[in-house]
């Protein structure tokens, strides 16, 4: 009997490097855009999918979580922790891995690297909600928490929204320094800013993403005008809040799985049968998104795992026929099914 793995026995494995070589290889900005499509497919299609909201360990430093679907044929999950904490010990806040795997045999398709993968997919839901909820000809946008996903976040909204003026707030002077400097030869024009306030002016849509775990406030109610759209992305998980209470009140509030963002989201704030819409009935046809000129519209995004799906289908789609991946041997495969044990055997050396 052969020892020598089958086919099915190696799973295609993208890692960090694979992830940023195929990146730089497509370009960032058509990573973006072509992200967002597959989302916003997927989200035509959200009766389809499995739907849980994400299995959660929480401790005094962060969470870890495990967020899985399937579409009935494709199963997928992403591991994810989120610790703010970790910046200060020269850490990621955010890491992550995702796997996918065929339906009908249960056998593994793809593993991948997801911090990147993450930053990229979350970047591309905000640009993705905000292309049916925003102002038309919506030109700049307020970036608030210049972290680890703002550089994306603005990158995002220039490919699919068209944004041309990103202005630039961070309670750490420095890290909007380092936002602006990245985001320098982007074609993008930067404006760094010194309060929330500063940075909102002339801005038609509004990114908060902070990432302490507490109740805070980034928008009071009174820094909110008319006529914008919100797109909190720092508000995902119990305790957690970006916004004042009053500017949930205000506005048109769309989510992407009620029980979940109930829970995590800004919502969290309100009574739990306070009226939202699921996003997917709007990409859908099925319920409206903005209706005036005067609206607040609020994606209160927490992420959720069919975004992540759509991520991952991406990726095997794309580094076929590249290089940016290596065959892992990840699969039991003996000749015999039932002879796990005698391939055991036959491997001693």
């Amino acid at each position: 009997m052969s020892l020598t793995p089958s086919k099915r026995a190696y799973v295609p494995f993208v890692s960090v490097e694979h992830m940023m070589g195929l990146v730089h290889h497509i370009g960032i900005e058509q990573v973006l855009t072509d992200l967002a499509s597959e989302i916003e497919a997927d989200f035509r299609r959200w009766p389809l999918f499995d739907k849980t909201p994400r299995v959660a360990s929480h401790s005094d430093v962060g969470v870890i979580e495990l967020m899985p679907t399937s579409d009935g044929e494709t199963y997928g999950f992403k591991y994810v922790n989120g610790h703010p904490k970790n910046t200060a010990e020269g850490l990621q806040t955010v890491t992550a891995f995702g796997l996918l795997a065929e339906v009908e045999s249960g056998y593994p398709t793809l593993l991948s690297e997801m911090t990147l993968l993450t930053a990229l997919r979350t970047a591309a839901t905000s640009a993705m909600a905000a292309k049916h909820l925003a102002p038309k000809g919506a030109r700049t946008m307020a970036m608030i928490g210049n972290g680890a996903q703002s550089e994306f976040q603005c990158l995002a909204f220039k490919a699919v929204c068209g944004i041309d003026t990103v202005r630039l707030y961070d309670i750490d002077a420095s890290a909007t320094k380092r936002c602006a400097r990245n985001l320098a030869a982007q074609g993008l024009t930067v404006v760094e800013c010194r309060s929330g306030q500063e940075a909102m002016e002339g801005a038609q849509i509004i990114t908060t993403c902070t990432a302490d775990k507490q109740y805070a406030t980034i928008l009071t109610d009174n820094m909110v005008g008319s006529g914008v759209h919100i797109n909190a992305i720092g508000g995902d998980c119990p305790g957690k809040t970006e916004l004042h209470r009053d500017i949930l009140l205000r506005s048109s509030i769309f989510v992407e799985y009620p029980p979940q963002t109930r829970v995590e989201g800004e919502i969290q704030q309100l009574d739990h049968d306070h009226a939202v819409t699921e996003l997917w009935q709007v990409i859908e046809g099925q319920v409206s998104g903005r209706t005036d000129d005067r609206q607040i519209t609020l994606f209160d995004s927490v992420g959720f795992a069919i975004e992540d799906f759509s991520a991952l289908r991406y990726i095997a789609k794309a580094v076929k026929g590249t290089p940016f991946f290596t065959q892992l041997d990840l699969i039991a495969d003996p000749d015999d099914p039932r002879d796990l044990f005698g391939m055991l055997q036959r491997a001693t050396p």
